[in-house]
């Protein structure tokens, strides 16, 4: 859209939060970028400048405005969406895989040379990986400056510098401000190895909804939840982690959360696989008009405004607990996966009061399990192992830098794997906002109840954001259907 420089300066000039993270406003007479809904400025037309992302802006020599704070929105829906090799490297850079495998690294992830990744992400987002690293190593570093009680030591580290002399510049040329001007007048302090810190999402924001699907699905061991709040274990390149997350619905634009990590290290991974838990980057306004438009459809849209679809911090934790669900009810894939957890997870080893005591186990662990040992159908057994095994020999990549339609191909390959399975992964893991699953028991009972009769036809009317109606129907389930549904696998 940056490149629609009328579209872009009208929405600059409404002042419409929708664009937020979607482009940046650069005024040349003041030398900053702002949101486009900044509160203090409405520059003329011949003094801005627009651009696709926050590392754009700062390479061209603007500095982040500091009362809107450009580089704290969420991240561009149409980035988040993105099916191509350019959206795929921007949710690996977010995961911080630039910082542990460097640029040649992360092409040598989506099959690509270091040229041509160069080159095909500076042509999206006007920046290459590296400054797009840069770029999110500054935003997270001024993140816990401002929130957390953290020394600026701990906050170099954590953000991914390399130093505390490159943290330092990176801070003042970004910001024009030093890390003690950015943190007022609050002081420093250690670090407790409690990170308390929040998450940018679009509103509106439905909170309650969320906290109630991962409820009713939290596995006794590495998920727990209570009244307004859900924690889980994290497992992450350099060791365990437990973030908990406030999802009381508020007015605020944040998500409070905290982070308890073996490794600071890995603040920016689980802060990047918290969002896509939250689907924090979904553009719910868009979503909303789109589904409101079927009159079915719209009732449940104006009961739930900004719904969101749950996304996980696993791949391969979802793809297990998919198979476990097969056929069998919520509740009874919740006992499996616990007794599972029980029996081959690995202990969390953190210091400090946790409500969850486990990792999920890993894909070398699942793949080595004797089918006949889990209390399960013995073909579900064996599906569950060749897929964890594929997993494990990175024949099938599950995360968000995977080519979605390469790995549900590679899914469906597997034993015991159909469509159901195969794009409930999808949509929850690989994060595609156009998944719908037309077998499901649940969705054909909610379908039902709202009169809907050709389900199949009906949603391609919901395209591009079938996964958001799918979520609506399911959610719907609690309002018009009491008993728990069971899923089918086709």
């Amino acid at each position: 859209m940056y490149l629609d420089t009328e579209a872009c300066y009208r929405a600059v000039k409404s002042k419409d939060r929708r664009f937020d993270g979607v482009f940046y406003t650069a005024v040349r007479t003041t030398g900053i970028y702002c949101r486009p809904s900044c509160p203090a400025i409405t520059p003329k037309l011949a003094n801005v400048s627009f651009h696709p992302s926050a590392a754009a802006a700062q390479l061209a020599g603007y500095r982040a405005c500091k009362r809107c704070l450009p580089d704290a929105t969420p991240g561009s829906p149409d980035w988040d969406l993105a099916a191509d090799v350019a959206g795929r490297a921007m949710r690996l850079i977010s995961d911080g895989v630039v910082e542990r495998d460097g640029v040649d690294g992360l092409a040598a992830r989506l099959g690509y040379s270091t040229r041509q990744l160069n080159r095909v992400v500076t042509g999206s987002f006007g920046a290459g990986p590296l400054a797009l690293a840069r770029a999110r190593r500054a935003q997270t570093a001024r993140v816990l400056i401002e929130t957390s009680e953290m020394s600026f030591a701990d906050v170099a580290f954590a953000s991914g510098f390399a130093s505390i002399r490159q943290f330092n510049d990176t801070v003042r040329e970004v910001y024009a401000a030093t890390p003690t001007d950015l943190r007022g007048r609050r002081g420093s302090a250690a670090t407790s190895g409690v990170i308390n810190t929040r998450i940018g999402v679009r509103e509106p924001f439905d909170g309650a909804s969320l906290l109630d699907f991962l409820a009713l699905r939290a596995v006794p061991g590495i998920e727990a939840t209570g009244e307004g709040w859900y924690e889980r274990s994290l497992d992450l390149p350099h060791g365990a982690g437990v973030v908990r997350v406030e999802l009381v619905d508020r007015p605020e634009r944040y998500v409070p959360c905290s982070f308890s990590l073996a490794d600071a290290r890995d603040l920016a991974p689980a802060l990047e696989r918290t969002r896509r838990l939250l689907d924090a980057d979904c553009d719910p306004i868009a979503v909303d008009d789109q589904l409101a438009s079927d009159p079915l459809l719209a009732p449940l849209v104006r009961r739930r405004p900004g719904l969101r679809v749950p996304g996980h911090v696993d791949g391969t934790e979802l793809t297990t607990r998919a198979i476990l669900g097969q056929q069998v009810s919520v509740a009874g894939a919740r006992t499996l996966a616990g007794r599972l957890v029980a029996s081959h997870g690995r202990e969390l080893g953190l210091d400090g009061e946790h409500r969850v005591t486990h990792l999920f186990p890993t894909a070398d662990v699942l793949a080595e399990i004797e089918p006949e040992s889990i209390a399960m159908p013995r073909a579900r057994g064996r599906a569950l192992a060749a897929c964890a095994a594929a997993i494990r020999d990175g024949d099938v990549q599950l995360d968000r830098g995977a080519d979605r339609a390469e790995t549900r191909e590679a899914l469906l390959a597997l034993p015991g794997v159909g469509p159901w399975t195969a794009d409930y992964i999808a949509f929850r893991v690989l994060g595609d906002p156009d998944v719908f699953l037309p077998t499901d028991l649940g969705v054909k009972h909610a379908a039902e109840a709202l009169g809907i009769d050709d389900l199949a036809g009906r949603s391609e009317t919901w395209r591009p954001w079938r996964s958001y109606a799918l979520i609506h129907l399911w959610t719907a389930l609690s309002d018009t259907v009491p008993s728990e549904p069971l899923t089918k696998e086709s």
